[in-house]
């Protein structure tokens, strides 16, 4: 109990020498699911609603965004900022993921935000922990293949964040639509009581979607990178001068793409935007071009709906 005390006192004073004494609503940082479950609980006593923004930190404008229409949609929003480690396959390392909790909590801060959630992973994921969520129709395509533990980690980490705190409202961006829809699938199949919201996604002055590692990409990276940008645009201009052939549309990004040297194709897929399934024909508005590719060693997710 007396850990338990300080451990909260130390949050406590941390928050407020964050926000201030002046601030008329500070924002609350817990580190730990009974803290976050209890703010959540006396929220639902008090008949506040609840939306949940989750992130990995390293925020950017995209997730600016997020929180921001999670603001408009709820009384109370949380932040989770949380590196999650079921979500990296073999070959990817964790380590190198980018973290900047400081200026994340600064951006929850000045967008807002009622709560930061942000746990260790011993919290999440304690000891024995042998427990896991899959779903296995939407996640099989797009980055499934090539991620195939990546999906698992999702389901299993928005499942336990769903049942700590509690949201009515859970907000993705349309860069990581595939995320959202897998999620969604979840929601449906195991009747939690959660709304799902996509935001548009955000783009750059020259049209680069905004991401983690866009700060880290050089000149000649980001012009490779906004090849993808071109394509998607070219897509769209073919789709609203009645080309209907996923086929045409395909080929036409990939010869866009083709003339980047440095950037590899993971995948060009035209997929319903809701289930991620192959399309035989383009649907204004339900068909979606989705985009993954390296550039070097940096891999980039983009897609547009038609």
């Amino acid at each position: 109990m007396r850990a338990q005390r300080l451990e909260q006192t130390e949050r406590r004073t941390f928050v407020q020498a964050r926000v201030g004494s002046n601030a008329p609503h500070p924002m609350e940082i817990f580190n730990t699911v009974a803290q976050m479950r209890s703010s959540a609980a006396q929220w639902k006593t008090e008949k506040k609603s609840i939306a949940l923004v989750a992130t990995q930190g390293a925020l950017h404008a995209g997730q600016e965004a997020l929180i921001r229409a999670a603001k408009e949609r709820a009384d109370v929003v949380v932040v989770s900022v949380f590196v999650n480690p079921l979500q990296f396959g073999p070959n990817e390392l964790m380590a190198k993921y980018p973290r900047s909790f400081d200026s994340d909590v600064a951006l929850c801060e000045r967008c807002g935000a009622t709560a930061v959630f942000a746990p260790g992973a011993e919290e999440i994921y304690p000891r024995g922990f042998s427990t896991y969520v899959m779903e296995e129709a939407t996640s099989r395509m797009l980055c499934g293949p090539s991620r195939p533990t990546h999906f698992r980690g999702v389901t299993t980490l928005m499942a336990k964040l769903f049942n700590i705190v509690q949201p009515d409202v859970a907000v993705f961006g349309q860069k990581s639509v595939q995320r959202a829809a897998v999620v969604k699938k979840m929601v449906a199949d195991l009747n939690f009581d959660v709304e799902i919201v996509v935001v548009p996604t955000v783009r750059e002055a020259d049209g680069l979607a905004a991401g983690i590692r866009n700060v880290e990409f050089t000149s000649s990276q980001r012009q490779e990178a906004l090849g993808i940008y071109t394509a998607l645009k070219r897509a769209q201009e073919m789709a609203a001068a009645g080309v209907r052939s996923p086929d045409r549309i395909v080929a036409e990004a990939t010869h866009i793409l083709g003339d980047r040297r440095r950037l590899r194709i993971i995948y060009i897929s035209l997929v319903d935007r809701e289930t991620m399934e192959p399309m035989r024909e383009v649907v204004p508005g339900r068909s979606m071009l989705a985009i993954a590719a390296w550039v070097d060693e940096v891999r980039v997710i983009d897609n547009a709906v038609l």
